[in-house]
Parts: C-alpha cells; sequence; structure tokens
C-alpha cells in the first residue's frame, strides 16, 4: 500500500464537510467534487493493485482528477461557497498532487 493512500481517505474524509457547504449554493459542483475526489481514491486503489502501464495509467487518471477535485474547491472559493482552505488541508491537497504527479512520471532504467 502507498503511504499517501491513508492520507487520501483522511483528505476525502475532510472533504465531505465542504462538499455539503458548497452543495447548499451549487448542487452541480458539489456533485462533481464529489465524483472527480472519489475517483482519486479509486484509480489509486486500482493503481496499487496493478503493474506496468496499467498502473501508471490509473495513477494519471488519479493525478487529473486530483487536479479537477482542486480546481473545483478554488472555483468555490471565488464564488464565495466555501471560505479559503485551512492551510493543513491544502497542504494535503498539495502533498497528493505532488505525489501523483511523482507516481506517472516515467522510471528510468
Amino acid at each position: 500500500m502507498l503511504r499517501i493512500y491513508p492520507v487520501m481517505l483522511e483528505w476525502l474524509e475532510l472533504l465531505a464537510p465542504l462538499i455539503a457547504r458548497i452543495a447548499r449554493f451549487d448542487a452541480d459542483l458539489a456533485k462533481q467534487i464529489r465524483r472527480s475526489s472519489s475517483s482519486v481514491i479509486l484509480n489509486t486503489g486500482e493503481g496499487m493493485y496493478s503493474r506496468g502501464g496499467h498502473r501508471t495509467n490509473a495513477y494519471g487518471v488519479a493525478l487529473r482528477e486530483m487536479g479537477e477535485t482542486y480546481a473545483a474547491l478554488q472555483a468555490a472559493q471565488v464564488h464565495g461557497y466555501i471560505k479559503a482552505l485551512e492551510p493543513a488541508f491544502e497542504a494535503k491537497c498539495r502533498w497528493i498532487l505532488g505525489t501523483l504527479v511523482k507516481l506517472t512520471r516515467p522510471v528510468r532504467a
């Protein structure tokens, strides 16, 4: 298991109240965040149990979904649905993004 995986699960748990708040203003955006954030977890889990190109592909999808989730949270801030992200939560977002970027880099021989 990847060391980042439990961090991702904690991040998803911390995200739930933000999704609920966003849903009060924009149900579609909340639904999209719910889908993309779940996809981060699901594709990371898939990648952990895959090999070769399938692993890299799953991590790539997780990275794109994490990017989408993070962008949606930024949009929610701009629209005034939520306040600025807590620094610890923001750090988790960046940690997850950074780890997924590293996992998608080609392996050098």
